[in-house]
């Protein structure tokens, strides 16, 4: 059987890829070794706000009087809050199935492998079938990264996938590694009443984003009881006992705590291996494989999308790498991505987002910046919904008034920044967003005031 284009890995790259060259005419399979959505509809972006859900439904029942509602006790079934979010993954793997239907998309299912030029071996129970294709896309996505001194075993010391389906919830758990994986599992775990320590080996929780976000969500993090230790690292996990035993060290010195379980989070590895691109010599570089702006990998025919290739590890990323991937296959001419111009957000509460520089990113640069900055404390929105913490603060050039970066963190601001994004994109500057109407009262209009403080103006809420 030939093909016009095959794809390794049926995750936000691979199938969206997929729909987007069936639009355009070609003949389309897609390998899958396990579900259809990949990591991040089963295992990663789905399932984990789902669960997140529960956690912010389960503390606003908490607050109830805060709102002058009388409630009763609420407690947690953890099988259920679990059973949920399996089953919110299980429909949207359902709706993949729909789309590859719709737009007849083969799926070939099991252990996908390159077999030289044009052709990928599938193997699946001890049966191995060849296919051809014109143009091979490998979209096979990454796994969680493990430490020498942190194996992962799946039961006492886990991985994200893990920590979507525990049996039972823990009475203790210690997370190390702060990104927006750790972060946000930190989160969810403490909402639902289990004792949480967050350990981070940098100065800073969230070390990518912006320094005052990262304070700002470290001191909502201690306040909810997270117990939160930066500048530390894990020496060493025993085991043996009922409970782990791990040897930290912190900036205080050496420190032994006590849990039930361990959760890697310390980034991912990219799944390059066994896929046989050494056999057709395709360049990699730090865990990465090398490709050009389009994707192109340096064999002809053989591309790479999504997190096995350099850039942000985002499922929209992985989205959109996919489609320009096929539209240039199909002899389309579309715009490469502006890196700078991914937002990035972490669903905790408050949630992050960013996009663009930070403050200290733009300084390294050597940008000379102007920047506003907006507290949710004067937000009528963010006062009235009971969450009036955190800020957005935005970043201009000096020299021409463009915005080129955002960093907000506090409550509902994932549904915030696509505004910067696009402002970003279309280049404009800071009285436009400011001469823009913001409806009143939302949590978008600290866009707004954040941009008319960069300017000294002042508009009252």
């Amino acid at each position: 059987m030939k093909y016009d284009i095959i794809i390794l890995g049926s995750g936000p790259g691979g199938y969206v890829a997929a729909i987007r060259a069936a639009q355009l005419g070609k003949k389309v399979a897609v390998v899958e070794k396990e579900t259809l959505g990949g990591i991040c509809l089963n295992w990663g972006c789905i399932p984990t706000k789902a669960l997140l859900r529960t956690a912010q439904v389960f503390n606003d029942i908490k607050h109830a009087s805060d709102f002058g509602i009388i409630a009763g006790e609420a407690n947690i079934d953890f099988e259920a809050m679990i059973r949920r979010s399996r089953n919110v993954a299980e429909k949207m793997s359902k709706g993949v199935q729909y789309l590859f239907k719709k737009n007849n998309i083969e799926l070939l299912q099991g252990f996908g492998k390159l077999a030289g030029n044009n052709k990928v071996e599938v193997s699946l129970d001890g049966n191995t079938t060849t296919y051809e294709a014109d143009n091979i896309i490998i979209a096979t996505g990454a796994r969680s990264r493990e430490l020498p001194n942190l194996k992962i075993d799946g039961k006492k010391i886990i991985g994200y996938r893990q920590a979507l389906s525990l049996q039972k919830q823990p009475e203790s758990m210690l997370v190390v590694g702060s990104g927006a994986i750790g972060s946000e599992f930190a989160y969810l775990y403490n909402s639902i009443g289990t004792k949480v320590t967050l350990v981070e080996i940098f100065p800073n929780i969230v070390p990518l984003e912006d320094v005052e976000v990262s304070k700002q969500l470290g001191r909502s993090f201690k306040k909810s009881g997270i117990k939160v230790l930066t500048n530390s690292t894990v020496e060493e996990v025993d085991t043996s006992g009922e409970k782990n035993k791990v040897k930290l060290q912190t900036r205080k010195g050496e420190e032994i705590i006590e849990c039930d379980i361990v959760l890697s989070a310390v980034g991912i590895k990219s799944n390059i291996e066994n896929i046989g691109i050494e056999n057709l010599g395709i360049e990699t570089e730090k865990d990465k494989i090398v490709v050009d702006k389009y994707y192109q990998t340096n064999v002809e025919g053989v591309y790479a999308i999504g997190d096995i290739v350099k850039g942000q590890a985002l499922a929209h990323v992985a989205s959109h790498e996919g489609i320009i991937c096929v539209e240039k296959i199909a002899g389309l001419n579309p715009e490469p991505i502006d890196y700078n111009n991914v937002p990035a957000c972490t669903y905790t509460q408050p949630e992050i987002a960013s996009v663009g520089y930070s403050e200290q990113s733009a300084i390294d640069a050597d940008i000379e910046i102007k920047i506003g900055k907006f507290p949710f404390t004067a937000s009528g929105k963010a006062t009235t919904a009971g969450h009036n913490e955190g800020f957005v603060k935005l970043i201009f050039n000096a020299k021409d008034d463009k915005i080129i970066g955002a960093n907000m963190v506090g409550y509902n601001v994932t549904e915030m920044i696509a505004e910067i994004v696009i402002a970003k994109k279309s280049e404009l500057r800071g009285h436009d967003i400011i001469k823009s109407i913001h409806p009143h009262p939302t949590m978008s209009e600290a866009t707004m005031e954040a941009a008319a403080a960069a300017y000294d103006e002042v508009i009252h809420l």
